[in-house]
Order: C-alpha cells, then structure tokens, then sequence
C-alpha cells in the first residue's frame, strides 16, 4: 500500500492545482476499496497519484481527493485516536 501512495502524477510530485481546487481524475475506471472494519461503509480508490474517498452507499455521489501526504496524515492521525468520539 505505501507504494500506492507514493505515485506520480505525469512525471511530477502530486500536489494540489495552484488555484487549490481538486484535481480533475476519471474516477469511473477506479477500483474501490471497502473495509469491513467500523461502521458505514467509506471506500478509497488510488488514482494517479491521489487518494479519493467516497460514500459507498452513495457511488454516485461526490468524492473527496487527498495528495499522498494529506492521506497519510489522516491515517496517522486515525491511529493515534484523534477522531475517536470521547
């Protein structure tokens, strides 16, 4: 997985465009991912270079797109219990 994470995106460094918006991805081809961990039902897809995460109830709906070291902050974060309800 950590591979995974570490692509590049046309020979570059992933990033976020300079105008801060989401990078546009054709995540129709993407292959989803589900963990039977936890409650409701998130799904991660790497994308050429990126990481995007969706509802798996809600395909259609809109997906959210995070830069290698965005993603790897969240997990981190999950694993030291920063959003671990209290």
């Amino acid at each position: 997985m950590a591979d995974s994470m570490t692509g590049h995106l046309r020979g570059q460094r992933p990033g976020r465009p300079t105008d801060g918006a989401q990078p546009e991805l054709d995540l129709g081809k993407a292959t989803w991912q589900s963990s039977s961990e936890g409650t409701g039902d998130v799904q991660i897809a790497f994308v050429e270079g990126y990481i995007a995460m969706r509802d798996g109830r809600n395909p259609s709906g809109p997906s959210l797109v995070f830069t290698p070291e965005e993603w790897r902050a969240f997990v981190v974060g999950a694993r030291k219990g920063e959003f671990d309800l209290t």
